[in-house]
């Protein structure tokens, strides 16, 4: 088995599969522009080793991915339009990396996993989640909405599920995940989620990988938002930013108070 570091990243690789750890266990594998750019990085290298059947995207420590970092959140309520649209516009090409990784990718997500986190999920081909995961698209919580993981993860779990759970900000269990399509199938525990890497290896084993990669590039070609529905999201994200809304919004959570809107 081989092993690389990034800063924020583990890759291992072990013979057609590679796992791609996030790092940051001390912030719940919180996103922030290093680890967003070492990922979108890492899936650009892994993409051009046509001999990889199967990556595998976990998270060290309790949580998979809890979002986005605390101090980039902080950092955003200073930055202009012009670099909270480029902040933006650089997450969206990191999962649209993944998403258009030409071999399957698998998420096992334990413990949480909330905004990025769920746009992350919603860019595995499949999702093996921990049976008390829980996930979230909490942005409305802050003044904001799930703009750049909108485009894919409504391509994930549909128009009518997004409304229900971009509108309310409401967080929610596996058992949901599972049916509304965002994961899969459920493991028990961490040792669950091994189990569950050991078994998909073998399945990839068993598939084509010629087959296996035409397969998920005929998906693609199926209806997908517009392309620059990713730059319009970037915008609106960085209007979102800027605007009163989600200055106090995020001022409020930072200091741990109630946002203006719920008194």
């Amino acid at each position: 088995m081989e092993s690389s570091e990034c800063k924020f990243l583990t890759v291992k690789r072990d013979g057609f599969a590679a796992t791609v750890w996030l790092n940051r266990p001390e912030t719940k594998n919180a996103l922030h522009p290093e680890l967003i750019a070492e990922l979108a990085g890492t899936f650009s290298v892994l993409a051009a080793d046509d001999k990889l059947r199967v990556v595998f995207l976990r998270g060290r420590g309790d949580v998979f991915c809890a979002g986005a970092d605390v101090n980039w959140m902080k950092s955003s309520l200073k930055m202009t339009a012009e670099q909270n649209l480029e902040d933006a516009q650089k997450l969206s090409r990191m999962l649209a990396a993944v998403n258009e990784f030409p071999a399957p990718a698998v998420g096992l997500v334990q413990g949480a996993a909330l905004g990025g986190g769920v746009g992350l999920a919603a860019v595995c081909d499949h999702v093996v989640s921990e049976s008390r995961a829980v996930f979230g698209l909490t942005e409305v919580r802050v003044g904001l909405i799930p703009a750049v993981v909108g485009p894919f993860v409504i391509s994930k779990i549909g128009l009518s599920q997004a409304r229900s759970l971009f509108l309310s900000g409401e967080r929610f269990g596996a058992a949901m995940a599972l049916r509304i399509g965002l994961a899969h199938e459920m493991a028990e525990g961490v040792a669950g989620l091994a189990e569950a890497q050991k078994k998909w290896m073998g399945i990839f084993n068993k598939a084509a990988p010629g087959a296996a990669r035409r397969a998920k590039m005929y998906l693609r070609k199926w209806p997908f938002p517009p392309a620059d529905i990713n730059n319009q999201a970037a915008t609106w994200m960085a209007q979102l930013r800027t605007g009163r809304e989600a200055q106090d919004g995020l001022a409020a959570f930072l200091e741990k108070k109630t946002p203006p809107w719920t008194e």
